[in-house]
């Protein structure tokens, strides 16, 4: 068993995300609570998600995982979204169970994104 709290999924995952950052113009969700924040924005374009973009201030499990999001969905549906589990993130990235909560707020974010973007279509 290794000492290290992050696998090579984490570690890949942390030093290059090219999804960091903001969508201008685009649909937001924000989370700010416990001294952990989220923030996802995306561009859609004919339904799509031409673009998705994260800010986290959180450990480093976390914004693996917000990177992993924007990764698996960009260029999807807009209805895929509420495909969205944290379950497989979960377990690709080796997140121990004591951090579960964190995760889910990444899961509750992204269910804020998809109505801010329902949003965004209806107005």
């Amino acid at each position: 068993m290794s000492a290290d709290p992050y696998n090579s999924e984490v570690r890949r995952f942390f030093s290059e995300t090219p999804h960091a950052g903001d969508v201008s113009g685009g649909a937001i969700a924000y989370f700010d609570d416990q001294g952990m924040r989220i923030r996802l924005s995306a561009r859609v374009v004919n339904g799509a998600l031409a673009e998705l973009r994260f800010r986290a201030w959180a450990c480093p499990h976390v914004i693996a995982a917000a990177e992993s999001f924007c990764q698996q969905f960009e260029g999807r549906p807009v209805g895929e979204l509420e495909q969205f589990e944290t379950g497989q993130i979960m377990k690709d990235l080796a997140v121990p169970v004591e951090k579960t909560g964190r995760i889910l707020v990444l899961e509750d974010t992204v269910r804020s994104l998809r109505a801010a973007i329902s949003d965004r279509i209806a107005t």
